[in-house]
C-alpha cells in the first residue's frame, strides 16, 4: 500500500485527503511540521505528500510554494479543492453550559492555531476574543492536541470539527471563518503517477524564468498561450532568490501535456530564451468529489 505524508492528525489536510483519496486506499503518515512532510517523501519514507498551497481569501501559501520550487524536486500528481469550516474548540466545561457564547469567549485567555487559519478568522477574533493571546502552532490538529494536553478550559483552538472529536473537545462556536465561501487547494506530490479515479479535467503547472535581455518577454510568453486559446487559471511572480528584482512566474494551465497545443506553446517560449520547468501534469478535482 502506498504511503502518504501530511500534517495531522485532526487537520484540514487530513480531512480533505480522506475525502478525495479515501481512508482505506492509502496508508497515511502524520507529521507535525510541513518540512517533515516534504522530507519524508524526498527521503523515500513515504510515496507522496499532501500540501495546502492556496486559499480563497489568503491566496498562495508562500512557504509551501517555495518548498515546492526551491527545496524539492517532486512533481505535482493531483490537486483538489476542499471547503474550510473553522471552529473554536475547548475542553468540555459543564459548569458553564448555561452561559451564552459571548460569556464563554470572555473566559478564554489564549487561542492556538495555524497562522493561516488565524488569518481567516480576524473578524471573529476582533469581535468576541479581542483580549486573548494568540499562539501559532504547526497545524490545527496540533492546536487541538495541545488544548487537550494543557487541560485548561481557558485555552482554546481554532481547528476542524474532526479535531474536536479526535481529542474530546467541545465546540464553542462553529464556522467562525470571516467568509463562508472559504476553500483551500491541496496538491499531491511524489515521484510516481498514482492510481486515481478519473478527474473532471487535467491541469499543468510550469515555472517560467524570463531572459534578462529580452524586453517584452512576459508579453511574448502570454501571447504563446493566448493565440492558441489555452486558458491560464493562475499566474504569480515569485522571487528566484538569486538576485534582487529577479523573478520567475508560476503558471497554472488548464491543458494537458498530452495535447498538441501546450507542448508547442512551451517550445515557443523556450525559443525566446525563457527557462521552463514543468512542475506537473495532473488530475484536478473539484468539491464535492465526483
Amino acid at each position: 500500500m502506498k504511503r502518504i505524508s501530511l500534517l495531522g492528525p485532526g487537520t484540514f489536510t487530513e480531512e480533505s485527503a480522506h475525502h478525495f483519496l479515501g481512508e482505506q486506499t492509502f496508508e497515511y503518515v502524520n507529521y507535525k511540521l510541513i518540512a517533515d512532510v516534504f522530507q519524508s517523501t524526498v527521503n523515500g519514507s513515504t510515496d507522496y505528500s499532501v500540501i495546502p498551497i492556496e486559499n480563497t481569501f489568503e491566496g498562495s501559501v508562500s512557504l509551501h510554494m517555495d518548498w515546492l520550487v526551491h527545496e524539492v524536486e517532486l512533481p505535482i500528481q493531483a490537486e483538489w479543492v476542499y471547503p474550510i469550516s473553522i471552529n473554536l474548540l475547548r475542553l468540555p466545561h459543564g459548569d458553564e453550559e448555561a452561559l451564552d457564547q459571548a460569556a464563554v469567549c470572555r473566559s478564554i485567555r489564549k487561542v492556538l492555531s495555524h497562522s493561516v487559519t488565524m488569518a481567516q478568522c480576524q473578524r471573529f477574533l476582533r469581535r468576541l476574543l479581542p483580549h486573548v493571546e494568540l499562539e501559532q502552532v504547526g497545524s490545527n490538529g496540533e492546536a487541538a492536541r495541545l488544548v487537550r494536553e494543557l487541560n485548561d478550559p481557558s485555552v482554546a483552538a481554532l481547528a476542524p470539527i474532526g479535531a474536536g472529536v479526535l481529542y474530546g473537545l467541545e465546540t464553542v462556536a462553529a464556522g467562525v471563518q470571516d467568509h463562508q465561501n472559504n476553500y483551500t487547494r491541496f496538491v499531491l506530490i511524489g515521484r510516481d503517477k498514482p492510481e486515481l479515479r478519473p478527474a473532471p479535467y487535467v491541469k499543468t503547472t510550469i515555472l517560467v524564468t524570463l531572459p534578462e535581455d529580452y524586453p517584452g518577454a512576459l508579453h511574448q510568453v502570454l501571447s504563446a498561450f493566448a493565440w492558441r486559446r489555452i486558458n491560464l487559471s493562475k499566474i504569480e511572480s515569485r522571487p528566484t532568490k538569486k538576485k534582487l528584482g529577479n523573478y520567475f512566474f508560476y503558471i497554472d494551465i488548464e491543458e494537458s501535456m498530452d495535447t498538441v497545443l501546450l507542448p508547442a506553446a512551451l517550445q515557443e517560449i523556450e525559443a525566446i530564451g525563457c527557462q521552463v520547468r514543468i512542475m506537473g501534469c495532473y488530475k484536478a478535482y473539484s468539491y464535492p468529489a465526483m
